[in-house]
């Protein structure tokens, strides 16, 4: 396999490491130490991916995380798929298979191509909302088709291969990047004996010291870079991080960290180990030396692949040992630039000629090219590029750039590659996170961090120190006076010496003028991520948007994972340009984390599958499994759902479950209930404050339902507190919420009513809870207790103690059934036994285990609210029909007394809890179907309420439903219509939400 552009020898590639590796079904091979993007190119592919709009042909245009363009899908195997990866910071390893996420039937011959050139015009910013408005039909459809043509890569669908991790971590200096200035930095700190953390996102630490011609005591810089980088190996309290972005900067000095652990080893981690990493770090001080990225020139079709940036094909040249290219053509406005004619020249390649936009340069590195005989024109730029699927030449003419004026018609010149440098703009993201605003430099044409509220300095390029010897300085001193600040004492050192050379100011340039005006020339791309043009912006000016959000917002601006790291300077800069203001007034956009993407794993680290949410499970689970339960969750709990019979599907089993509790008893297990212990003189005083209704009167020995409500007056959740003694009650909340609550009580307690002696414990774990329900109940219950049942000695609502089964337990007389029940409560170590011995003694009785489902019919069946599905956040105690559960006159204001007492909550027309009887009794409503009172209004039809709950009834021998309807309370007796999708309407009337018997004499028995 022939690596067309690979030189022959130079690079701090591995030749003797071949590896295969495929894009787009072709196989090709590169060496170890390349990273995809580098193998790319080295095997002469161009066309890497389509534009995100117009979909264009695009190539690699950087050489790390700047990069807009190589955005791949990598991994061969669906779970082993990582969407969005940039191939300038994927490291080659064998057998990588990497794909394009756009571009149909292939990325060469793409048929969306044809609409970007027939209707490239006619797409400018707010194109879709202006045009995909109408019909309202057909919106997703529209949305469909927009979201295949933006080329977004895959998510896989299988579950990941690979593990994760995060750390938390504590440093007393974090320094973030390795270059110069942060591995002069991390030197001066770690030489003090500070806590050191040096993390930089590329695969070796050394930054741009490791492709840099430059030199530091007449030595390559890499030379020095592995001795600061052995010292501080040495370093016991000194910890390195290659392969990891410093991807946030939070309150505090928190930071967190993206470490890609093995991702350069396969497309799946080796066993045992984690794929990445997420470190979270407090630092006591930051030292930002993030270095600086590389503008391009903005010129008309300065997208065509073989458009580069300078200083990336140096890098590919030095580091890499390939050279993109043959024949290359330079346009620029500053001196570093020249850098990559040199390169590009000692590989033995030819320089066509350099567009330098100044009038007379004169610096070391101009005078080097001259000297070398290379052909430098001023005062001009290259105004377009020519080619399709490659660059084939480039049109470079004089220029006025004060006047953005072209004034020569120009020269055509031959070539396959264009590089071009605008200057540079310091990666200011990470001191932006806080909102620390960038300040404008005239002097450097760039932002630099401005005053920062974090504890932070920042050194070198950065802070616009571009000079080799100045910024390795800058970087020793801020990592000295970070670790001052920490009580470290500084050690002094000493640094290498830079080449000194003679270096001429840049000018203003941003766009390059064109023979025509913007809007006609052909495009010039400003964010080729997101196919912003430099018309595309003045457009926006015109319409009227002219703050720099507002621009970004309209146009896309460095928008998404490009976090305007190419284009956003030069974006802003033709906004003030066509809004006549300088680029300090325009100002520049913030950023916000994540700087480059991090995947869902990092984030999650080991916190997923049951060390995220442990299944939890009732003493009974053994039982349930051998008795063919099928489970269902509710929060953590795996709860018996059903439990069918030989040939009974889940309706067929609740039908049977829900007569056996009518017609007999059934036994159910409730474990799950939250269930909270309250201890405390003040006991009662805090009940008060929290239930709607009055606990000061409660009797030992008794039970009481309340509900909770939120400050807003909304129902929060509900359950039975029973009262054990004058000072100690246990509370029963929902199975979803018992936490909920708990955090809630406490959080009360401790920062509203902190004089209250009163104190909580968790207790569902504790206790086990099973449920008799039916006619038959008592009768089981006191085969296997020595508990008098009678009813005038137990009555509704009261508790009692004694032996179930032979195990001490206490029995509650409360029903969620509207029968006869009781709940037997026994120490839960206990509860498989006493719950063997209770089917047992059931047997003779008809006694039929049955589980949520059943159970949420029979409640549905009284009208008993879940709250969370029956509520929703949006309603009071009076919207249930529940006033009687509000106590009006305590002299203390409950929580939500307010709030239900507002204006708009004591409303007339609200959402009201109401029963459904469907006209046709076989037919069930469809829970969280929306509800109307005329079926036969245009759509939009005005929405009046929706569907909570829905069932058949086996009882009844008819569907039944509640809802809430807006003043539903007084149109009993009137209808309501559920259109649903498939186009057909549920007639119901509005009755009363308790079906089964009304007054509650099934329970009193």
């Amino acid at each position: 396999m022939s690596q067309v552009n690979r030189l022959s020898q130079g690079g701090r590639i591995d030749r003797s490491q071949p590896l295969t590796f495929s894009f787009n079904g072709q196989t090709y091979q590169g060496y170890a130490g390349d990273t995809l993007a580098a193998a790319l190119l080295a095997n002469g592919v161009d066309v890497i991916g389509r534009s995100f709009k117009y979909s264009r042909p695009r190539g690699i245009v950087a050489a790390g995380a700047e990069e807009p363009n190589a955005v791949l899908q990598i991994g061969s195997a669906e779970a082993a798929q990582i969407p969005n990866v940039r191939a300038t910071q994927q490291a080659l390893y064998a057998n990588l298979t990497a794909t394009s996420t756009n571009g149909w039937p292939s990325v060469n011959t793409d048929l969306m191509g044809i609409l970007g050139k027939v209707g490239g015009g006619m797409m400018p910013p707010g194109f879709y909302y202006k045009t995909f408005m109408y019909p309202q039909n057909l919106w997703l459809t529209y949305e469909k088709y927009i979201r295949k043509a933006a080329g977004l890569g895959r998510a896989p669908k299988e579950n990941d291969p690979d593990i994760y991790d995060y750390l938390n971590q504590h440093c007393d200096v974090l320094v973030v990047g390795a270059g110069p200035a942060g591995l002069a930095a991390a030197l001066a700190a770690g030489r003090s004996g500070a806590r050191v953390i040096l993390a930089d996102e590329q695969e070796e630490l050394g930054g741009s010291l490791l492709s840099t011609r430059e030199m530091l005591d007449d030595k390559p810089a890499a030379e020095w870079a592995a001795k600061a980088i052995a010292e501080l190996q040495a370093m016991p309290e000194v910890t390195l991080l290659a392969r990891a972005t410093v991807n946030g900067y939070h309150d505090h000095n928190f930071l967190t960290i993206h470490q890609r652990l093995t991702d350069h080893l396969g497309e799946v981690a080796p066993i045992g180990q984690p794929r990445q990493r997420l470190h979270r770090v407090r630092a006591g001080r930051v030292v930002l030396a993030t270095g600086a990225h590389e503008r391009p020139l903005v010129y008309a079709n300065n997208d065509v692949p073989g458009n580069m940036l300078a200083d990336a094909v140096s890098t590919y040249v030095r580091r890499y040992g390939v050279a993109p290219g043959q024949k290359l053509v330079l346009s620029t406005n500053n001196d570093y630039a020249y850098r990559v004619v040199l390169d590009w020249l000692d590989a033995g390649r030819q320089v066509v000629a350099v567009a330098d936009a100044r009038s007379n340069p004169r610096g070391s590195w101009v005078e080097e090219a001259r000297r070398r005989g290379v052909r430098v024109l001023t005062g001009s730029a290259v105004v377009e590029a020519r080619g399709s699927k490659r660059v084939t030449g480039a049109r470079i003419c004089a220029i006025d750039a004060a006047r953005h004026k072209v004034t020569s018609p120009g020269e055509t010149l031959d070539c396959d590659l264009i590089v071009s440098s605008g200057g540079y703009s310091p990666v200011v993201h990470l001191a932006s996170h806080l909102g620390g605003r960038p300040v404008w430099r005239e002097d450097i044409l760039a932002f630099v961090p401005g005053d920062g509220f974090q504890k932070r300095h920042c050194a070198g390029a950065v802070n616009g120190v571009f000079g080799m010897g100045d910024s390795l300085a800058d970087g020793f001193e801020a990592g000295a006076k970070a670790a001052a600040e920490v009580g470290f004492q500084p050690v002094s050192g000493t640094l290498p010496k830079a080449e000194k050379r003679i270096e001429e100011a840049s000018i203003a340039l941003f766009q390059v003028p064109h023979d025509k005006n913007t809007a006609r020339a052909p495009k010039q791309f400003v964010d080729q991520q997101n196919d912003v043009t430099a018309a595309g912006i003045e457009l926006a000016t015109r319409e009227g948007f002219e703050s720099v959000e507002h621009v970004k917002r309209y146009t896309a601006l460095g928008f998404g994972t490009d976090q305007g790291k190419l284009g956003n300077i030069n974006g802003l800069a033709i906004a003030a340009r066509s809004l006549g203001i300088s680029v300090s007034e325009m100002g520049t956009t913030m950023f916000r984390p994540n700087y480059t993407p991090v995947t869902f794993g990092a984030i999650a680290g080991r916190h997923c599958g049951d060390l995220f949410e442990p299944k939890r499970y009732t003493a009974m689970q053994k039982w349930h499994l051998e008795n063919g339960a099928e489970f269902e969750d509710v929060g953590q709990w795996k709860r018996p759902w059903y439990f069918p019979k030989k040939g009974e599907d889940l309706h067929a089993a609740v039908a049977r479950e829900c007569l056996a509790v009518r017609n007999a008893v059934g036994i159910l297990d409730a474990s799950t209930l939250g269930k909270i212990d309250i201890q405390g003189p003040d006991a009662r005083e805090f009940l008060n404050r929290v239930y709607t209704n009055a606990w000061t009167k409660l009797d030992v020995g008794k039970a009481r339902y309340g509900l909770m409500c939120k400050e807003d007056g909304m129902v929060f959740d509900d359950g039975v507190t029973a009262c054990l003694a004058d000072n100690h009650f246990v509370m029963t909340t929902t199975t979803g919420g018992a936490a909920r609550v708990m955090e809630w009580l406490e959080i009360y307690h401790q920062t509203e009513w902190p004089e209250l002696k009163v104190y909580f414990t968790s207790v569902t774990d504790h206790w086990a809870t099973m449920t008799l329900s039916g006619p038959s109940s008592r009768k089981l219950l006191a085969e296997v207790t020595d508990i008098d049942l009678d009813k005038d000695a137990f009555p509704f609502m009261t508790w009692k103690e004694g032996n179930v089964g032979g195990v001490p337990a206490r029995v509650f007389r409360i029903s969620f059934t509207g029968e006869l029940s009781y709940e037997v409560n026994v120490q839960a170590n206990y509860a498989l036994g006493v719950w063997e011995k209770i089917i047992a003694a059931g047997q003779k009785h008809g006694l039929t285990p049955y589980g949520t489902e059943t159970m949420h019919v029979l409640r549905a069946e009284k009208g008993f609210i879940i709250v969370g599905q029956d509520t929703d956040g949006s309603v009071t105690p009076d919207d249930l029909n529940m006033g009687w559960c509000v106590g009006r006159t305590k002299p203390f204001s409950w929580i939500g007394w307010r709030g239900m007492n507002r204006e708009d909550t004591l409303k007339e027309d609200r959402k009201q809890l109401v029963g459904l009887k469907p006209v046709d009794p076989n037919k069930v409503l469809p829970e969280g179907a929306q509800l109307v009172f005329d079926p036969k209004q245009q759509i939009p039809m005005t929405m009046v309420g929706h569907v909570t709950s829905s069932y058949m009834s086996a009882a009844m021998g008819h569907s039944f439903a509640m809802a809430l309807v807006r003043g539903g309370l007084k149109r009993i007796g009137e209808r309501v219509f559920a259109p649903l999708v498939d186009g057909s309407v549920i007639e119901a009337e509005i009755v009363s939400s308790v079906f089964y018997d009304p007054k509650g004499d099934r329970q009193n028995v």
